[in-house]
């Protein structure tokens, strides 16, 4: 009976990771619509919309999973840091691998140190094992200054001859009917908050039933799965030669995850948190992010090769091996 139920509830995860996927996809397709139609700027639509909802599944799960009685916060707080992990050397090593990218953007100038600098306020954040409200209320405070920032820099000093410009605004739906637009908005966000929460409850069921911590699932299964549209959208990018646009996919979920889908639990449901998490898995993350600023040239004009993306691989091999040992 209870093998039928662990069949049961993987089926629900795999299920339950597609429909976030897709509804993630479809909520940002319909709101950069709308935002098209009321004549808002696509830069300002590519800097905002575009580049949160590359974070909304993980938004969405850190919601579902601190709004359980009692709250899982370890599977929201290691969803923020595994993504992170997994976006930087599974997403990233992989995109490398596949074809060099050429990086180029002088607004990757900007948001290359701020992934470092928003990663560094978490570990000092959850230095002391608690989140509290205070500091969830800080992250989710930065992340409304980071966006406001980046959308002010870009329209007060706007480089047209900056690739990740070109490519952001290639990026934005034109010609969709409002009504459409709304659908897709409406569909997306049910969907979205329907199959986080079936996410959240399978992966609970399975964690149970191998006696695995949440805090694991959120770094392993959960993180992989919410960074498949990283990985979709940087494939997809790096295949038309915008390296730019991969990376920048990547920096800004980084930023976002720290910034917005951290500060849910401390907002939802403060209190403290898994030792581990602000240790090995923070440590890991901090070092990882270092390895970006160093393959990506830190805003310098450089091409990430193939051998600097089997070495984000390697990295990301070399990490759940060490969650195996260790967990």
């Amino acid at each position: 009976m209870e093998a039928n139920i662990l069949w049961l509830n993987i089926i629900i995860l795999v299920v339950s990771l597609a429909a976030l996927v897709w509804s993630a996809d479809k909520f940002v397709f319909g709101a950069a619509a709308i935002a098209r139609n009321l004549g808002i700027s696509p830069l300002v639509i590519g800097l905002t919309i575009v580049a949160m909802g590359s974070s909304a599944p993980e938004m969405m799960v850190a919601a579902s999973a601190s709004l359980n009685a009692p709250p899982n916060t370890a599977i929201a707080i290691g969803n923020a840091i595994g993504s992170n992990i997994t976006n930087i050397t599974l997403v990233l090593g992989l995109t490398a691998l596949l074809r060099p990218m050429l990086v180029a953007s002088s607004t990757m100038r900007r948001e290359l140190p701020m992934v470092m600098l928003t990663s560094l306020l978490a570990a000092w954040l959850l230095w002391d094992l608690q989140l509290t409200l205070l500091e969830g209320s800080l992250l989710m405070l930065g992340f409304f200054a980071t966006i406001g920032g980046l959308t002010y820099m870009a329209l007060k000093n706007p480089d047209q001859q900056d690739p990740l410009v070109s490519e952001l605004e290639e990026e934005i739906p034109s010609d969709v009917p409002l009504w459409q637009a709304l659908f897709w908005l409406v569909l997306g966000l049910g969907l979205l908050i329907y199959s986080s929460d079936k996410l959240v409850e399978s992966a609970v069921g399975i964690a149970q039933y191998f006696g695995i911590s949440d805090l694991v699932i959120g770094l392993t299964i959960i993180a992989i799965g919410t960074s498949l549209p990283e990985l979709a959208a940087c494939i997809a990018s790096v295949l038309k030669k915008e390296g730019d646009l991969a990376l920048g996919n990547i920096v800004g979920s980084n930023i976002f995850n720290i910034l917005a889908v951290l500060a849910i639990p401390g907002l939802i449901a403060p209190g403290a948190i898994d030792a581990s998490a602000a240790g090995r898995d923070m440590y890991y993350m901090l070092g990882v992010t270092v390895l970006l600023l160093i393959v990506a040239g830190n805003g310098k004009i450089k091409e990430i090769t193939r051998v600097e993306g089997g070495l984000l691989l390697a990295c990301f091999i070399a990490y759940q091996v060490l969650l195996f040992y260790t967990m």
